[in-house]
C-alpha cells in the first residue's frame, strides 16, 4: 500500500492534540518541559504492550487496568520520575494524575493512560504535577510544533526527539498514523526506559488493534537493544479514533494498517538505537539458518548484548571470535563447524574459522569502522531467522550512567 511520510508525529492524525509544560520534575539544570498530554477529540479504541519485567512501575499497572475496556481518550506522560518501586503511594499518585487529567479534559478517569520515565524509587512530586496537568491541558494544540514539543518533553538521556508519521491510501480512502517515542539507555525491551505513543485516525476494532500491535512490537521494539537492560516502565500505546472515516475491516484494509503501524514502529525503534547512550555505531544483526526462529532470537540477543562484542565494534574491530563465542553460550542449537559470519556480505569466518588474509582483514576493519553496517551469522542448521538492531558501547556509556541525577 502507498505510504507517504508526513510531518506531525502524534498530531498527524485527525482529531489528536498535544499539550506540554514544564513543572520542575527534572532534578537538575534549567527548567525544562517534563509533562505532556496527548488527547483525542473523539472516542477511541486503544491497545498497549508493556514491560515483561516483574518489577512494574505504577503507571504500567494503572494503564493495563484502564485498557481492559479497550478504549481511551488521553495519555499523560511525564519525564524525570519513573514512579517505579513506590508502592501503594505511587499507585495512588498515578490514580490522582489520571483523575486530574480526566477532570481537565472532561473525561472519565479510566479513559486516561499514564506513562512515566526517569529516576526509580522516588515518589511523584504531585504538588508540581497536578497544577502542570491543567497547564498542559490548556496548551493542547493539533500543530506539528505541538507534537514536537511533546516528543521533547519525554526525553531524559535522549539527545533528539523521536517522531514518525505516514498517510496511507486504500483505494479512494485514506488514513493517517503517527507516533513519538523516547529511549536511549536501559534499552532491551521485552514487552528501556522506553515509552511510545501512536495515534491514528483510522477506525480499528479493539481485538485487531491488540493483535496487530503485539505482532508489530515483537518485530520492532522487541528486536532492538542498546545495553541489555529491560526497564520497569516500557510502554507502547496506540489510540485509534476513526476521525478519517476509514474503517479497518477487510483483509486488504488490515494489511494496509499493519504495514503502516510497522513503518511507524520501525522508524521509532531505529531512532532509539541510533540515539543509544554512549554509542557510536548502529549494527543490523541477522541470524539465519537456525533450527528455529526461537533459537535465532536467542543467538541474536546474546550477540547483540555481549559487552565484548560491543567493545570490539566500538574499536572498529570485526572480531568474529567474540561473535561465535556469544552464539555458543546463547542456549540454542549450534554446530561451530558450520557457522559463517559476514560483515556487509564479506565473509569473516567460514566453517567456524577465519577465512581472510591480511588484505581481507583490512577490508573488514573498514566496514567495522562505519557508522552503520550489517553482520550476518549463518548457522546452516535450518530455516529459523531473526533480525535485530543493536549498537556498540563506548566509555561514554559509563560516564552517562554514573548517576541518574542528571535526569
Amino acid at each position: 500500500m502507498p505510504l507517504k511520510r508526513i510531518p506531525g508525529g502524534v498530531n498527524a492524525a485527525k482529531g489528536f492534540l498535544s499539550g506540554t509544560t514544564a513543572c520542575g520534575i527534572k532534578r537538575t539544570g534549567p527548567l525544562r518541559s517534563d509533562l505532556s498530554i496527548v488527547a483525542s477529540e473523539f472516542p477511541a479504541t486503544a491497545a498497549g504492550v508493556f514491560t515483561t519485567n516483574l518489577v512494574k512501575a505504577a503507571p504500567v499497572l494503572l494503564s493495563r487496568r484502564h485498557l481492559e475496556s479497550g478504549k481511551a481518550r488521553a495519555v499523560l506522560l511525564n519525564s524525570g520520575n519513573a514512579n517505579a518501586c513506590t508502592g501503594a503511594p505511587g499507585l495512588r499518585a498515578a490514580e490522582q494524575t489520571a483523575n486530574s487529567t480526566a477532570v481537565a479534559l472532561g473525561l472519565h478517569a479510566d479513559e486516561v493512560l499514564i506513562c512515566s520515565t526517569g529516576r526509580i524509587g522516588v515518589q511523584l512530586p504531585l504538588a508540581k504535577i497536578l497544577p502542570g496537568i491543567r497547564k498542559a491541558a490548556d496548551a493542547l494544540k493539533s500543530s506539528p510544533s505541538a507534537a514536537t514539543a511533546a516528543a521533547k518533553s519525554i526525553m531524559t538521556s535522549d539527545s533528539v526527539p523521536k517522531q514518525s508519521a505516514y498517510e496511507v491510501k486504500i483505494g479512494t480512502k485514506s488514513f493517517r498514523i503517527g507516533g513519538m517515542a523516547k529511549g536511549a539507555g536501559m534499552i532491551s525491551p521485552n514487552m528501556a526506559t522506553m515509552l511510545c505513543v501512536i495515534t491514528t485516525d483510522a477506525s480499528v476494532p479493539t481485538a485487531f488493534l491488540r493483535k496487530v500491535l503485539g505482532e508489530v512490537t515483537s518485530r520492532t521494539f522487541n528486536c532492538i537493544t542498546v545495553d541489555g537492560d529491560c526497564s520497569t516502565n516500557d510502554t507502547v500505546l496506540t489510540l485509534a479514533n476513526g476521525a478519517s472515516k476509514t474503517a479497518i475491516r477487510t483483509a486488504v484494509e488490515k494489511k494496509a494498517f499493519a504495514e503502516a503501524l510497522q513503518a511507524v514502529c520501525a522508524d521509532l525503534a531505529r531512532a532509539i538505537v541510533a540515539d543509544g547512550e554512549g554509542t557510536s555505531r548502529v549494527i543490523e544483526l541477522t541470524v539465519k539458518g537456525a533450527k528455529s526462529e526461537s533459537d535465532a532470537h536467542k543467538i541474536g540477543r546474546a550477540i547483540a548484548n555481549s559487552q565484548l562484542v560491543k567493545c570490539a565494534w566500538a574499536g572498529s574491530d570485526p572480531n568474529w571470535g567474540r561473535i561465535i563465542d556469544a552464539a555458543g553460550y546463547a542456549g540454542a542449537a549450534l554446530d561451530p563447524d558450520k557457522v559463517e559470519i559476514a560483515y556487509d556480505g564479506i565473509l569473516a569466518a567460514k566453517n567456524g574459522m577465519g577465512c581472510q588474509d591480511a588484505k581481507g582483514e583490512a577490508r573488514l576493519r573498514k566496514i567495522a569502522a562505519k557508522k552503520e553496517f550489517a553482520v550476518t551469522i549463518d548457522l546452516h542448521l535450518g530455516k529459523g531467522e531473526a533480525h535485530l538492531l543493536t549498537t556498540d558501547l563506548t566509555e561514554e556509556y559509563v560516564r552517562l550512567n554514573l548517576s541518574e541525577f542528571s535526569l
